[in-house]
């Protein structure tokens, strides 16, 4: 337990000295929070578009597709500002030019030296958006909303940040390996986000089967979704899918801490 807090006090003095410095430059992070927010703003817009000339998409209409895309968002970025030092993108060159050695020789626990040495705090721009569109989703559905619905949403968020979490993670743990970063973590991280934004249901049969079985992500987004709006669902699922998203977030969350054990314990510097 003193150890536990030991580590949680230096990863906050870690993260404390990570902001300080993004907050050095206001206007350079202003400019990035408007550019973040803007660039992902416009996707949101053209789908709007889209929606608004042809009505719905698979029977969902704009608003039901904004609360999958507005949950979405909003976890994935939340995810990416947290957990942007195990970013496979990040990690990779660490472990290519010898950097990664360096934090090994440290007597310091690896994981809050890696989770406080990058705090993308222009992320936010992207919450924002994702927040957005949540909101603008609450006010264009008719949601019969209770207790149980409101506690849902961020039980939701949650599972989806640890989940994705789960998948930069392991992304990074295969570069002890790889070296560089496999281009296939990326499908399933930021494509899987895309993949989130419309109704799982307009996929072909084996994009469902893998994002069913082998990578859940129907349970973490769109099944969720089908209770909060009261939707039937047309894949015939029993019906505790809904509810599967935080036991997928353990399962996914423990299968990454294992394989970053073990690639830990295999890993052999680069020499560089």
């Amino acid at each position: 337990m003193d150890e536990l807090r030991w580590n949680f006090r230096l990863y906050l003095h870690l993260l404390s000295a990570n902001l300080r410095s993004q907050m050095q430059y206001r206007l350079s992070f202003w400019m990035d929070f408007l550019a973040t927010l803007l660039g992902n703003g416009i996707g949101i817009f053209t789908l709007a578009l889209v929606l608004s000339r042809f009505g719905n998409i698979a029977g969902w209409t704009i608003g039901e597709v904004a609360l999958l895309a507005g949950m979405a968002e909003t976890s994935f970025a939340l995810m990416d500002m947290i957990c942007s030092g195990i970013d496979p993108d990040y990690f990779s060159p660490m472990v290519r030019l010898g950097r990664l050695d360096q934090y090994l020789l440290r007597p310091v626990n690896l994981m809050v030296q890696l989770f406080g040495s990058r705090f993308l705090l222009r992320r936010l721009g992207r919450i924002s958006e994702g927040l957005l569109v949540l909101t603008a989703a609450f006010l264009l559905t008719d949601i019969q909303w209770t207790v149980g619905k409101i506690l849902f949403i961020p039980v939701v968020i949650l599972s989806q940040v640890v989940s994705m979490g789960a998948l930069f993670l392991i992304g990074s743990t295969i570069t002890f390996w790889t070296v560089e970063r496999i281009e296939a973590m990326n499908m399933l991280t930021y494509g899987g986000v895309e993949l989130m934004t419309y109704p799982m249901s307009i996929y072909p049969g084996w994009i469902l089967r893998v994002f069913t079985y082998i990578v859940p992500m129907i349970f973490l987004n769109y099944y969720p979704a089908l209770f909060i709006l009261g939707k039937p669902d047309p894949l015939g699922f029993p019906a505790f899918a809904p509810f599967l998203a935080p036991f997928v977030a353990i399962g996914m969350g423990t299968a990454a801490l294992l394989f970053w054990s073990f690639g830990l314990k295999h890993y052999q510097s680069t020499g560089t």
